[in-house]
């Protein structure tokens, strides 16, 4: 039988070793997590909650206070809301092209084809969720040189299959294979260096502007025609008490592809035919296709979460920045 499957999120399973700057000062403090799909983890402790690949990848990151995520960039979408703390999101073949401050509930589509990295500038731990476009999320990760060369002087080096060697510990590449190679000039010169002007307006959704844009409906943030316009593999909706009392999605319905809820605040209740779910903030509900399900809040106050679709997209390809909504 079809079910709905959860990951809450008190019983996530963080990664500490999945990217090449896990011993980075200033990046060796961060968590990563695989919820849905294999993600991009460079590392084989990475723990995947559930498998199932339906088009995207679901993640998220956990930092303390001023620890960061290194430059890097995708061939396919990446798109993070902030579930806890306040988050600087930056840009550029330095970090220096542009960066915008998120507080929680706001929601970034970061552009393909452009380095990029964030860091906690919150006071406590802060916990950012995140959705991959394609299956296989585009194949990993691209590191601005920098980055792969300051890893390599605390004991990590990347192999050019995609895995990392810990020179620390005594590990070395297998016979054969070379070290991921550096990007050149000539390929550097390929990745865009938008300015915040360029980026903001198009790429950043706030939270409480999107509680108003809900207010009646649930709110497309990411898709065609969304608030967000990109192709990425999958469609993001934004809901609210509000949007779920006057779109009638309280009522049972189904949807043909694979759909997933990420609480954002609130507590809500998710019901199908193998019972009755409770969803709490963090929480992460998916929703195999053509099960007939409803969702609504299940106390009174504030409440919002956001829904990801798959759709037709076989790729999960942006379009890379275009100067604005691709």
């Amino acid at each position: 039988m079809k079910e709905v499957k959860v990951v809450r999120y008190a019983e996530l399973v963080p990664c500490k070793t999945a990217f090449i700057d896990a011993h980075t000062p200033g990046s060796d403090q961060k968590e990563n997590f695989t919820i849905i799909g294999g993600g991009v983890s460079e590392s084989p402790d990475q723990h995947v909650h559930i498998k199932e690949t339906p088009g995207f990848n679901i993640g998220a990151a956990g930092q303390p206070p001023n620890c960061r995520n290194s430059l890097h960039s995708h061939r396919t979408a990446e798109v993070f809301f902030v579930l806890k703390g306040r988050w600087r999101f930056f840009w550029g073949r330095y970090g220096t092209a542009g960066q915008v401050v998120l507080e929680e509930g706001d929601i970034i589509n970061i552009p393909t084809g452009i380095f990029r990295g964030f860091e906690n500038i919150g006071t406590d731990y802060g916990m950012i969720m995140a959705v991959l476009g394609g299956d296989d999320a585009g194949g990993g990760v691209v590191w601005a040189p920098q980055v792969i060369e300051d890893a390599a002087d605390h004991g990590l080096v990347l192999s050019e299959k995609g895995s990392l060697i810990n020179t620390a510990a005594g590990e070395s590449l297998p016979a054969g294979v070379a070290k991921m190679p550096l990007l050149t000039e000539s390929e550097l010169a390929e990745f865009p260096e938008p300015s915040a002007q360029q980026v903001v307006p198009n790429y950043v959704a706030r939270y409480w502007d999107l509680m108003a844009l809900s207010d009646n409906d649930a709110c497309h943030v990411i898709g065609d025609g969304a608030v967000l316009q990109d192709k990425p593999g999958f469609d993001c909706h934004f809901l609210s008490a509000n949007s779920v009392a006057n779109d009638n999605l309280s009522k049972a319905s189904h949807f043909d592809g694979h759909e997933v809820f990420m609480c954002m605040r609130g507590h809500w209740s998710l019901e199908s035919e193998s019972g009755i779910t409770l969803l709490a903030p963090g929480d992460t509900a998916w929703v195999p296709p053509g099960l007939k399900k409803s969702i609504k809040p299940s106390m009174s106050g504030e409440a919002s979460l956001y829904r990801i679709r798959s759709n037709d997209d076989p790729a999960g390809l942006t379009q890379g920045f275009k100067g604005g909504h691709s």
